[in-house]
């Protein structure tokens, strides 16, 4: 049977990330899937959960480290980690896998494993610092994955086995004809309700949602997702701003279903990056309007589908426009969500590894 093992960038999660999207479609395959380390002072998960039939779950033991990180402790850390996942591979009975890495800190472990090849996943912009060990793996790797033409550019200096694949959605979740009201969004105040999904943090720029939530008193602006207190701080006050904290993955095209229209507020850390992120494309397939804040030197990613904005002003004048779309404009964005869907990607991820042999 084919057999993957996955160093993942983040853990495994409710609400799945890109990697679990397509590694959970890819069920021709036995996965072994390490996740990071928790926080420090966090209980460590069970080992070896089996989270689907086709991929069972470990967490590593030590944090990787950085590339600056040189001394005999982070070493030994790495060592250690490497000996892990070469005792969990034994285990499991897996010889010579496909190594799918998702982070350039995983370089760290090419050396250090036995693996039939080597693909990286390149689903962001990672930090300068990061620039060294992201073109070795890169170098590395038989199979490259970018999540946006940027990415392409950036990473085809060191390989020329690069391939577009952009982010999915799960388009069926989206576009179902009933839903429930989920208890917060009942009773809303305003006349139109916006609603934005994600974790609200420091890095999030709430200047252009500030001023259109104070010039548009009767619109009520949902914010879905978690939030710190540091970043909800400059939102207490403005009544017609709704944070709902945490929500069920499940539930979320319940939330989704009850607005209007759906934004996106621009992060400090995606300055200059091009990648559309996995919501953008939930937004899209549940037909609403989307107006994204983004950075004024990146391309608009969906110009016929979406509109962009860089400023409050902006913001606002974009948000009037799409209140009044025509009807047909929710076919136009739910039919390019169900091009985009996860199931498409994989199978294209699949052709791939079997074109290159790696399958």
């Amino acid at each position: 049977m084919k057999q993957i093992l996955c160093l993942s960038y983040a853990p495994w999660r409710a609400r799945a990330n890109r990697t679990q999207q397509l590694l959970a479609r890819l069920t021709d395959a036995k996965i072994l899937f390490f996740e990071p380390p928790p926080p420090k002072g966090a209980p460590m998960p069970g080992q070896g959960r089996r989270v689907r039939a086709h991929i069972t779950v470990y967490t590593l033991p030590a944090p990787l480290p950085g590339p600056q990180d040189r001394s005999l402790l982070q070493r030994r850390r790495l060592d250690r980690s490497a000996d892990f996942v070469q005792q969990m591979m034994d285990r499991n009975r897996f010889r010579e896998p496909v190594l799918w890495c998702t982070s350039p800190l995983h370089a760290q472990f090419l050396d250090r494993l036995a693996y039939r090849g080597a693909v990286y996943d390149c689903h962001r912009f990672w930090d300068e610092a990061l620039l060294e060990p992201e073109s070795d793996l890169t170098c590395h790797a038989e199979v490259v994955f970018a999540a946006s033409p940027g990415l392409v550019r950036r990473l085809s200096a060191c390989s020329d086995n690069v391939a577009l694949l952009p982010n999915g959605v799960n388009p069926l979740l989206f576009c179902q004809p009933d839903h429930a009201v989920p208890p917060v969004m009942k009773g809303l105040p305003g006349q139109v309700i916006l609603g934005r999904v994600g974790a609200l943090t420091g890095k999030v720029d709430l200047e252009p949602l500030l001023y259109a939530a104070r010039h548009r008193p009767e619109w009520t602006f949902v914010l879905i997702g978690p939030a710190t207190k540091s970043a909800a701080r400059p939102l207490q006050g403005q009544d017609n701003i709704i944070l709902t904290g945490a929500v069920n993955p499940l539930d979320l095209p319940d939330y989704l279903c009850q607005c209007r229209l759906l934004f996106d507020l621009l992060r400090s850390d995606r300055l200059g990056s091009d990648v559309v992120s996995p919501t953008v494309y939930e937004y899209l397939a549940a037909g609403k309007p989307v107006i994204l804040l983004t950075d004024p030197n990146v391309p608009d990613p969906f110009p016929r589908l979406i509109r962009s904005a860089y400023d409050g002003a902006g913001f606002l004048r974009a948000c009037r426009d799409a209140l009044d779309d025509e009807p047909s404009a929710a076919a136009r964005r739910q039919a390019f969500a169900k091009q985009s869907s996860w199931a498409g990607r994989a199978r294209q991820v699949a052709a791939i590894l079997e074109g290159t042999g790696l399958f």
